[in-house]
């Protein structure tokens, strides 16, 4: 899966198509992936005798084939493997052949 945890994504199909938002989380058996504050769902918690019933909105999941990564121009853009002068396999946007970052944080 050419897609992580901290990659900046884009929705391009479905009922959220659109917008923008940071991978927080991963499945590569199931190819699904939870982007932050896209395709919000409410979660009823029942109420126990600690707590108040609530509602929760949490993200739902999406299809990764429904997400492309942004490059730095912020347009969609598909990703390549490619190997950097030291062997190092790397992934490279397809519009502007620049390498994607990889500054990102596993939560």
């Amino acid at each position: 899966m050419r897609i992580k945890v901290g990659d900046e994504v884009i929705v391009i199909s479905g009922k959220e198509s659109g917008k923008k938002g940071v991978v927080i989380k991963v499945n590569t058996s199931k190819e699904i992936v939870w982007v932050k504050d896209v395709n919000m769902m409410v979660k009823h918690v029942k109420k126990t005798s600690e707590q108040s019933g609530k509602r929760l909105e949490v993200e739902a999941p999406l299809a990764v084939s429904n997400v492309m990564l942004v490059d730095s121009n912020g347009n969609a853009s598909r990703v390549r493997y490619a190997f950097d002068k030291k062997g190092k396999k790397i992934r490279q946007y397809v519009t502007t052949g620049k390498t994607v970052s990889e500054n990102f944080t596993k939560s």
